[in-house]
């Protein structure tokens, strides 16, 4: 599976997750992460560009394109 694929089902992950909990985990860590990073060329999205972002992952999820849990747990166990 390419990066950008495993990245979109991050994505689609995160958007379904409940857990509030576990998603401020998942926030601190990257937050923590990318503060002790270099991001000198980094370029934040817009808000156009997330709310086109959001709609196309809605989008996607009404018409079914998306993995579950159990997929991806079964895709990565043959890594």
């Amino acid at each position: 599976m390419d990066l950008q694929t495993r990245k979109l089902n991050l994505i689609t992950y995160l958007a379904q997750l409940q857990d509030e909990s576990f998603f401020e985990k998942i926030e601190n860590y990257i937050l923590t992460k990318f503060e002790k990073e270099d991001h000198s060329e980094f370029v934040p999205f817009n808000v156009e560009a997330l709310v086109e972002r959001i709609e196309k992952s809605e989008e996607d999820f009404k018409n079914g394109n998306f993995m579950t849990q159990e997929d991806l747990e079964n895709q990565s166990a043959n890594w």
